[in-house]
């Protein structure tokens, strides 16, 4: 039975198992449902919920670990900013440790260079104030969730006149993502469990386009177990109605607007760009740079030769043994179909950034040992 719930959840879970199953054998057809949350990743992997369901109703895990969808030459550009000496990089503890296409930030920081763990944006905007001869690179990265953060911290930046501190972005937004894998002709989908995260910001609008060009069911789903197996079978129901629409399930916590104070700080700070997407290739406007009237903290605009690396470079690894992050975060493979998979590949000895990042597809199977070999 599913995991680390107590008497009621479980009660719960059975209860709606048991409809999931009449739903599962009332349509009849095999369906391939996406997570698009790291978050919701990990607690499918912990609580044995792929094990539980019907034979003809498939999970996939997709794109939404921030870290892991960084692109290699994303990366390079960062480590490359490493090099130099009046830069300090701020960057949140995962990114450290993920392969570029030779380095990482962490060897560039055993080697000398000067890169700094934060936990929050504002902690990178007190590094500049403490380091007024350096110039503090904070590393965006993250979707609609932590944008925002970083838009109140540019905002302390500006009131405070403080020039030492500028934002590399490589903030990525969801929705276009979305449309990109739906448009994939390698790619076949029937549902998305929409991340809750990013709702809570962007609410529901941003998602209609899911049900209504492509005429697939998009449900906003909370973390725990039996709040996956609820929106999956709102899934179901949709599927057995024809009524294709985007639901709420986490209700607690998504309202239908998302929130409007939020969106206004990504609004007045942020415009979208294109985007390099390890696995998903360049999706336009999936991206968030500064506008053009907060260059004076943009590091692309402040700092010369930033991008240095082409976009025909994303993905490439120069060294080491093979990695299937892209394939898996496009849905096309799972990670126990890598053949590094808790062999050369291992949360100690990551070989890509998902078996890096906490809530990478590989790090949640191989935690719980999904599909270890």
């Amino acid at each position: 039975m599913i995991k680390l719930l107590n008497r009621v959840q479980k009660e719960r879970a059975q209860g709606l198992l048991v409809e999931i199953e009449k739903a599962a054998q009332a349509i009849g057809r095999s369906l391939v449902l996406m997570e698009v949350c790291g978050t919701h990743t990990v607690a499918i992997a912990q609580s044995g919920i792929r094990d539980l369901l019907p034979a003809n109703i498939r999970l996939l895990s997709g794109p939404g670990c921030p870290v892991c969808v960084t692109d290699t030459a994303d990366l390079d550009d960062v480590i490359n900013l490493a090099e130099r000496p009046e830069v300090i990089i701020a960057t949140y503890g995962d990114l450290i440790r993920v392969p570029g296409s030779v380095s990482t930030l962490q060897e560039k920081r055993s080697q000398g260079a000067n890169v700094q763990v934060v936990y929050s944006a504002l902690d990178a905007l007190q590094l500049a104030e403490r380091n007024p001869d350096s110039e503090v690179v904070m590393v965006g990265i993250g979707f609609e969730t932590t944008a925002p953060t970083t838009a109140v911290v540019l905002e302390q930046a500006q009131q405070k006149d403080l020039r030492n501190f500028s934002v590399f972005s490589l903030h990525k937004v969801v929705p276009p993502a979305l449309r990109a894998l739906l448009t994939d002709p390698e790619v076949r989908l029937d549902a998305f469990i929409n991340p809750g995260h990013v709702c809570t910001i962007l609410g529901m609008e941003p998602f209609y386009f899911v049900s209504e060009e492509f005429h697939r069911p998009c449900v906003i789903a909370g973390f725990e177990p039996s709040d996956i197996l609820e929106a999956i079978l709102m899934i179901l129901n949709q599927h057995r109605s024809g009524n294709w629409k985007v639901e709420i399930q986490y209700r607690r916590a998504v309202r239908p607007e998302g929130n409007q104070v939020a969106k206004t700080y990504l609004e007045r700070f942020f415009q979208p760009v294109s985007a390099r997407w390890r696995g998903l290739g360049v999706i336009p406007d999936s991206g968030l740079a500064l506008k053009p009237e907060f260059a004076a903290w943009d590091t692309e605009q402040k700092l010369a030769g930033v991008r240095t690396t082409a976009a025909t470079d994303s993905g490439k690894r120069k060294k080491g043994p093979p990695c299937l992050c892209g394939p898996i975060l496009k849905g096309q493979k799972q990670p126990g179909d890598c053949p590094s998979f808790g062999q050369a590949c291992t949360p100690l000895r990551p070989v890509g950034p998902c078996m890096v990042s906490t809530e990478g597809a590989c790090a949640a199977y191989y935690r719980f040992g999904v599909g270890r070999k």
